[in-house]
């Protein structure tokens, strides 16, 4: 006579394909990406809610969507250098520095997206188109940056890596001329109600392919004796990730 099963496991059995189907679909239904739930003590222009970075033959497009109007809030001019700030969107990649012209393994590589009235680091564009160079950092633009820990910018907080003085390091070809590992790539974002987006061309796609990212929204400091640490990451609004692990991958 055939075993018969228990009745338990033949309703599992049976239940299984349908479970298995249903969460197939889930996984399908699920936009690209990494999601966030909003935070009602984050500034809605920096509530970081969904993170992307998307391959299209020789782009990558980096997307951030958050709970309020993208680019909303910028920072108050304060006449100086010395001690101004930076806001941010950010983000963070496995991808080594080598891959857009800084040396190979300096550090943590992430595009970003800023904003600074007090200073303009991208002296080969004109963003407000009145014929200056330097006189429109309040304008959202995007950069390449190294990123490493600093004791100095305050327990386990980031920096832009600093250049020492004397120090000749592989550049990229838009370096803005500042002491650090900075790009300045010309490459405009969109601000589109919630929605940052910015298309970046690459030579070689096949890294970007192959990377996995997370998502930042900061305040970023400029020091107030102007010496290194340049620029330190001082206070983060939002991570897409709960530890900052770079969980997302390319689509």
């Amino acid at each position: 006579m055939p075993r018969r099963l228990p009745l338990a496991l033949i309703g599992l059995a049976a239940l299984t394909p349908v479970v298995a189907i249903a969460a197939v679909q889930q996984q399908a239904d699920r936009p690209p990406g990494l999601a966030t739930p909003a935070r009602a003590a984050v500034h809605p222009a920096f509530d970081i809610v969904h993170t992307r970075i998307s391959v299209r033959r020789n782009l990558a497009v980096f997307r951030m969507q958050v709970s309020g109007r993208a680019g909303a809030r910028r920072p108050t001019r304060t006449g100086k250098l010395a001690g101004s700030r930076v806001f941010s969107y950010v983000w963070p990649t496995t991808l080594d520095p080598g891959v857009v012209g800084f040396e190979a393994g300096s550090g943590i590589l992430a595009f970003a997206v800023t904003s600074h009235p007090d200073f303009d680091d991208t002296p080969l564009f004109d963003e407000n188109g009145d014929g200056r160079l330097g006189n429109d950092g309040d304008l959202w633009h995007s950069h390449w940056v190294v990123l490493a820990p600093d004791a100095a910018c305050g327990p386990g907080a980031l920096k832009v890596v600093d250049i020492p003085a004397g120090a000749t390091p592989r550049l990229p070809r838009t370096w803005p001329g500042l002491p650090i590992l900075i790009d300045s790539p010309g490459w405009s974002p969109t601000f589109r109600g919630r929605t940052v987006t910015v298309r970046v061309p690459f030579d070689d796609i096949s890294p970007m392919r192959a990377a996995r990212f997370d998502g930042v929204t900061a305040a970023l400091r400029v020091d107030a004796s102007l010496h290194t640490p340049l620029l330190c990451v001082t206070n983060v609004f939002k991570t897409a990730s709960p530890e900052l692990s770079l969980p997302g991958t390319t689509d």
